[in-house]
C-alpha cells in the first residue's frame, strides 16, 4: 500500500510502517493544489493540524482506505466527507493525555505562585522577594470540569498535592468520580462557589463555547486561581480580563487561547496570567506515543484488523449514538477472541439506551472483533450473518432497559466468558466496565495483561513488582471484583508486548488462576 505523510511525525511511526512492507511518502508543507494533484495516488494518509484533507481532497482520494489524525481532534479533516465516500478516520485521542495532564499542574503552580513574572524580575536583575506572594495548593479545593482521561489524570495529581477535589461532568458515573476521589455536583452552579482552582477539560462544541463568562465568574470566589489547557473559546477571555483588573480573579493559566494561532488577547497585560502557546501535547514522549500509534491504526486499517478509534461510521444511516458504539464492539469482541482462545461457537450482544438503535451493525461490529484475531475482519452489516454461519458461530442481539446506570451500554457473551462497556463523554473513549462479571472501569490501551486471582493482601504489590524487575512499565489498572467469587481480577494496560515466560512468573507470583495477554 502507499501512504502518504503530510505532517511531521516521528521517524519510528514511517519506519514501523515501512517495516510492514508499505511504502511511505513523508511530503511536508504541500500546497492544497500539490495536496489535491497527489491524493488519487495513496491507499492511506497520516496528517497533523496543518493539513487540511478537505471534501475536494477526500473525493480525490479514490484509493484510500483510512485517513489517520496524528493528534487528539480531527477539525482538519472532513470527517462527513469520508463517511459519505466510505473511509474510516481514526485519530490517538491518549497520546497526549499524560503531557497535558502535567501541563495542567504547571500551569496551576506557575500562576499560584506567580512564578513568570519572578522570573522576569530577576532576570532584569532586581531581587523583588516581597512582591510575589503566591499561595499554596494544599488543602485548598479544586474544581474540576470534564473528568475524562485527561481531568482524570489531573485529578489523581491534585490530591498527591494535598487538595480537596471536586467536579462536574454529566457524563461521569458516580463510580468513576469515587474511583478519582472526586466530589461530583450536578450543576455547575454548584461548584462554582466552592473552588479556589478551577480546571478546564471539555471539548469545545456549541454548548461549551464561552462556557466560562461574566455570569460564572461572578459566582466564583473572589481570588479564584483558573486553568485552561482544553480549548480555546471555552473561556471568554475578554470577561476574565475584566475579572482579573477588578482583582477578582487572581491568576490564570492559559494554554489555549481563543483566536490561535494570533498571540492577541486581553490577558497579555496580566503578569499573572500565565499563557503558553498551546504547548500540552508538545513533549518529546507524547509525540512519540502520537507517531508511532497513529502508525500502527493506519496499519491495521490497511490490513483489516481493529481500529480502536475510527471517529466515524462508514454508513449514512447510522445515528451517531450507534456509530460511536462501533469500535466499541469491535474492541470486545476482539478482547473475548482472546479470552477464549478460539473462534466461539455462541455470541450475543446485548445493547441499552440510545446506541441499540441499530443491532445489526454492533453485531456485526462485534463478530468483526472476533474474527479479526483469525484474520478474518471483513465484516459488515449486510454479510454479518453469513460470515457468522461460515465460522459456525450462533449470533443472536437483544436490546435490554437496563442501561445500568449508563447512558449507553453494550455487553456481549462469546461461549460464556462476558464483557461490557461504554463509551461516555465527548471523546469516544471506549470504557470496559465488566469483565467476566467482574466490575471495573477502564480505557484499554494496545496492550494489557489481565490476571485472575484469590483476592488477598498484597496480590497487587506482588505483580507489579514482578513486571517492574523484568522491565514491564504498567500505564494503568483497574481491580475488578464480583460479589459472589473470592477472587479479584486485574486489567492491566502496559507500554508493550509482554513475553510469555514474564506472563507465568507474574500469573505465579500471585496464585493466578487464569492470565491473559491481549492486543489490540
Amino acid at each position: 500500500m502507499r501512504i502518504l505523510v503530510t505532517d511531521k511525525i516521528v521517524d519510528e511511526g514511517i519506519e514501523l510502517l515501512r517495516g510492514k512492507g508499505h511504502q511511505v511518502d513523508a511530503r511536508y508543507d504541500m500546497t492544497p493544489d500539490e495536496l489535491l494533484a497527489a491524493a488519487p495516488d495513496y491507499d492511506a494518509f497520516i496528517v497533523r493540524s496543518a493539513t487540511q484533507m478537505t471534501a475536494e481532497v477526500i473525493a480525490a482520494a479514490k484509493r484510500c482506505k483510512i485517513i489517520g489524525r496524528a493528534g487528539v481532534t480531527c477539525d482538519n479533516i472532513d470527517v462527513d466527507a469520508a463517511t459519505a465516500h466510505g473511509i474510516p478516520v481514526c485519530n490517538v485521542p491518549t497520546s497526549n493525555i499524560v503531557s497535558a495532564a502535567e501541563h495542567t499542574m504547571a500551569l496551576m503552580l506557575s500562576a499560584a505562585r506567580e512564578i513568570p513574572a519572578a522570573n522576569d524580575s530577576l532576570h532584569a536583575g532586581l531581587w523583588k522577594r516581597d512582591s510575589f506572594m503566591g499561595h499554596e495548593l494544599f488543602e485548598k479545593t479544586l474544581a474540576i470540569f470534564g473528568l475524562g482521561r485527561i481531568g482524570g489524570l489531573v485529578a489523581e495529581r491534585a490530591r498527591a498535592f494535598g487538595m480537596r477535589v471536586i467536579g462536574y461532568d454529566p457524563y461521569c458515573s458516580v463510580a468513576r468520580a469515587s474511583q478519582l476521589g472526586v466530589t461530583l455536583y450536578d450543576t455547575m452552579d454548584d461548584v462554582l462557589p466552592l473552588a479556589d482552582f478551577v480546571t478546564v477539560h471539555v471539548p469545545r462544541t456549541d454548548e461549551t463555547f464561552h462556557m466560562f463568562a461574566a455570569e460564572q465568574f461572578a459566582a466564583m470566589k473572589d481570588g479564584v486561581v483558573l486553568v485552561n489547557t482544553a480549548r480555546g473559546g471555552i473561556i471568554d477571555e475578554a470577561a476574565m480580563a475584566d475579572f482579573m483588573a477588578a482583582g477578582r480573579v487572581y491568576a490564570c493559566g492559559v494554554d489555549m487561547l481563543e483566536n490561535e494561532p494570533s498571540a492577541a488577547s486581553p490577558l497579555t497585560e496580566f503578569d499573572r496570567a500565565v499563557l503558553t502557546p498551546h504547548l500540552g501535547a508538545n513533549t518529546e514522549e507524547a509525540q512519540m506515543r502520537a507517531g508511532v500509534n497513529i502508525a500502527r491504526y493506519v496499519a491495521n486499517g490497511l490490513e483489516g484488523l481493529v481500529v480502536p478509534t475510527i471517529v466515524n461510521m462508514v454508513a449514512d444511516d447510522l445515528a451517531d449514538a450507534v456509530a460511536q458504539y462501533i469500535p466499541a464492539c469491535q474492541m470486545c469482541g476482539s478482547m473475548l477472541a482472546q479470552l477464549g482462545g478460539d473462534v466461539p461457537k455462541t455470541l450475543s450482544i446485548m445493547a441499552a439506551g440510545p446506541c441499540a438503535g441499530d443491532l445489526q451493525a454492533l453485531s456485526a461490529a462485534a463478530l468483526g472483533g472476533v474474527l479479526s484475531r483469525h484474520g478474518q475482519a471483513s465484516v459488515s452489516s449486510e454479510n454479518a450473518d453469513a460470515s457468522a454461519r461460515r465460522h459456525g458461530v450462533k449470533m443472536e442481539a437483544t436490546t435490554s432497559a437496563d442501561s445500568r446506570g449508563y447512558d449507553s451500554i453494550v455487553s456481549m457473551e462469546a461461549d460464556g466468558l462476558e464483557i461490557s462497556a461504554t463509551v461516555p463523554g465527548a471523546l469516544n473513549e471506549t470504557h470496559i466496565v465488566s469483565i467476566l462479571r467482574y466490575r471495573l472501569d477502564i480505557v484499554p490501551c494496545d496492550h494489557a495483561l489481565v490476571f485472575l486471582y484469590a483476592d488477598r493482601p498484597g496480590q497487587i504489590g506482588r505483580l507489579g513488582g514482578v513486571l517492574g524487575e523484568e522491565g514491564v512499565n504498567i500505564s494503568t489498572m483497574a481491580v475488578g471484583t464480583r460479589p459472589d467469587c473470592d477472587e479479584s481480577l486485574a486489567f492491566l494496560n502496559v507500554d508493550g508486548e509482554v513475553d510469555s515466560a514474564v506472563m507465568r512468573k507474574a500469573a505465579d507470583a500471585v496464585g493466578a488462576v487464569r492470565a491473559w495477554s491481549i492486543r489490540l
